[in-house]
Order: structure tokens, then sequence, then C-alpha cells
């Protein structure tokens, strides 16, 4: 999560959506404003944890949406325009396929391919795993609240990332600009290439409410 009293923003960063770029560009503007200074005298106070989550100086890279309303006085909580990017639920799992080989091997020792990787991640019996966990969580979980009401003011897409991040500049008041190409996998092809009917299926029955939520299809080439 990236807030900017400056600019009156707060970014809802869900893994593997083009956050990481997203961050990178916009990371000059957080803090700023009025509330810089309590957050500055907070930050000297190392040992009061709850009153620095309080005032929002510590949220999690990957914070959801309510982390910020429970935390945040509301007045600011309110003013901010909170904003995410989502990304194809299919998509998403090649890439977190790749990203945790990569970053994480041992995590997938003994997971061969993305078909012994799906099954083996949605296996029920397997074992806690942080980095399979948190891949495995719904998308919009991260934005709404307890009633599961949406908090968020607007949902880009990584389909079209950079002309949601043109939106979004002109939302807070910057012009738009290039955003950076950060942690791009190389060796990877279309999504679609790595699924079977039968895995296609798996992952529709496990994300069925981010894409009837957040409106996705597995081939959208194929949408009459």
């Amino acid at each position: 999560m990236l807030v900017s009293y400056s600019h009156n923003f707060l970014f809802v960063h869900i893994a593997k959506t083009g956050g990481t770029s997203i961050r990178a560009a916009l990371r000059r503007y957080r803090w700023g404003g009025w509330y810089t200074i309590p957050l500055w005298l907070a930050s000297q106070a190392d040992q009061l944890t709850r009153p620095r989550h309080k005032l929002g100086l510590k949220f999690p890279r990957h914070a959801k949406a309510i982390a910020a309303l429970e935390m945040l006085p509301t007045p600011v909580f309110r003013e901010l325009f909170k904003f995410t990017v989502v990304r194809n639920p299919w998509d998403l799992q090649v890439s977190s396929f790749y990203h945790i080989r990569r970053e994480k091997p041992h995590v997938l020792e003994g997971v061969k391919t993305f078909e012994d990787f799906l099954k083996f991640k949605f296996d029920p019996e397997r074992p806690y795993d942080y980095m399979l966990d948190t891949s495995a969580e719904l998308q919009h979980e991260y934005l709404v609240d307890l009633r599961g009401n949406l908090i968020v003011d607007f949902i880009g897409r990584y389909e079209r990332l950079q002309a949601d991040f043109d939106t979004i500049c002109q939302r807070i008041g910057l012009a738009p600009f290039t955003l950076p190409h950060l942690r791009q996998a190389k060796e990877r092809r279309d999504y679609r290439n790595y699924y079977t009917d039968e895995l296609a299926e798996l992952v529709a029955q496990h994300y069925r409410r981010d894409i009837e939520l957040l409106q996705y299809q597995f081939d959208p080439s194929q949408v009459s």
C-alpha cells in the first residue's frame, strides 16, 4: 500500500498486477501534506507500534483497503482517492508460477510443470506456505469492507495498465507519464497456452467471485 497526503491518494497493491511499476512511479509523492509531521514523529517512536499503525505509517506492501479504513481517521480515509489494479486470474497464475519458481525455488521443490503447480497450490491438504497462500487470495478481498462493499474509487486493469495509469495520474493531479517496466518475466508465453480445459476450470472454481465481480473471461477474444 502506498499513501500520499500531498496528492491525496491511496494505492492498494495486489501482488503481480503491475503494482511494482506503479509504486516506483509514485513513491516520490508519498507522505507530504499536513499529515507528514505526525507521521514523522510516530516514525521516531519505534517502540510505540500501535500508534504508528494508527497513523498509517507502516502499512504492509500488500495491505488490504480495509486496513486503511480501520487505521486511518475517517475524514482522512474519505478524502483519499483510493485505487488499485487487478489482473485476469488465469494470467495471474502463470505470473505467480514463474515468480515463485524464480524467487523461492525451494517452495516448488518437486513441482515441475505449471499443471503440477496449480494442483499443488489448490490442494487443501498441503502445508501452509506464505507465498502460495498469498498468491491464492482473491483479488476482490483487497477492495471491500467487512460487509463486502467496495471501498476503492477506481479499479485499473493490468491488461490496459498504461491507459488506466494515465487516468489515475489525471485524478491525482499529475501529468500522465510512462510507467517503468519492472519485474517482467521474459521466459513466459501467452497464458492461454499453459491451460487445458481441466486446469482452466480449476482456476475458475477458485476465483469464481473475482471473475464475476471483475468481469474476466478465460479468453476475452472469444467474447461475443
